[in-house]
């Protein structure tokens, strides 16, 4: 399977199970083996109503494949070489406006929620939604619904009452790098320097430099105060 695939044309919607349509989804995500076992899940047209006529690596594939077929739906990774899936919103609604997205993300952090809401997503869901809900999802999506998982939905009912500062929150954490920002979750939910090691794949010499730039960036002191603020801030 290459990173990168175009097919058939856009097709008329022929009835199925995602909503009682047949919806055309492009998937977008920097991971091969995750891509194939979501195809492994929604398929099987005859089955779901799902047919994914596409697949894309980073924004620069993902842009060329959604513009050439012209899906329903894009499933989308919120992290992406090239710039995000933001950029890639951004850069298919200055052309096609009509394509919605569902982001489908193993981040459940807020302002990766808001941020791709902002961006014109039409949903968020974690990557641990079982085939049967994300068939239902993408075919609610197409259907013109909003989706969220339920711990997410509180995030963007937050966002719009004033819960959460998100012109705070983006400012600040633009001053992180991605991997800052990974070392910055895992610490604030209480992983010790060797548990961020492993699970980042780095060394615990590495986390240590990333923990005490994101807290110079941050002006904290200690690894409370991160994780105060983290928590302050609907981060963890």
């Amino acid at each position: 399977m290459s990173d990168a695939t175009e097919t058939n044309e856009p097709a008329e919607p022929t009835g199925g199970s995602a909503g009682g349509r047949h919806v055309r989804v492009v998937l977008v995500d920097d991971h091969r083996m995750f891509r194939t076992g979501v195809q492994a899940e929604i398929g099987r047209t005859e089955e779901t109503g799902v047919e994914v006529v596409g697949e894309a690596a980073d924004v620069d594939q993902a842009v060329t494949v959604i513009t050439a077929t012209r899906p329903e739906v894009v499933l989308l990774d919120v992290h992406l070489p090239g710039g995000g899936g933001t950029e890639v919103m951004k850069q298919v609604h200055q052309r096609h406006p009509e394509i919605k997205f569902l982001a489908l993300s193993v981040s459940d952090a807020a302002e990766d929620v808001i941020g791709v809401i902002r961006a014109g997503a039409r949903g968020y869901v974690t990557k641990n939604i079982s085939g049967t809900e994300l068939v239902d999802a993408i075919g609610r999506v197409a259907d013109g619904d909003a989706v969220f998982s339920p711990r997410l939905a509180g995030f963007v009912l937050d966002a719009f009452s004033g819960a959460i500062d998100i012109a705070s929150v983006d400012e600040d954490l633009d001053r992180l790098s991605q991997r800052e920002r990974e070392v910055l979750r895992l610490i604030a939910r209480g992983y010790a320097y060797k548990e961020v090691a492993r699970e980042l794949f780095i060394s615990v010499k590495t986390v240590e430099t990333h923990v005490s730039s994101v807290l110079r960036k941050l002006q904290l002191s200690n690894r409370h105060e991160l994780t105060r603020w983290a928590t302050d801030r609907r981060l963890v």
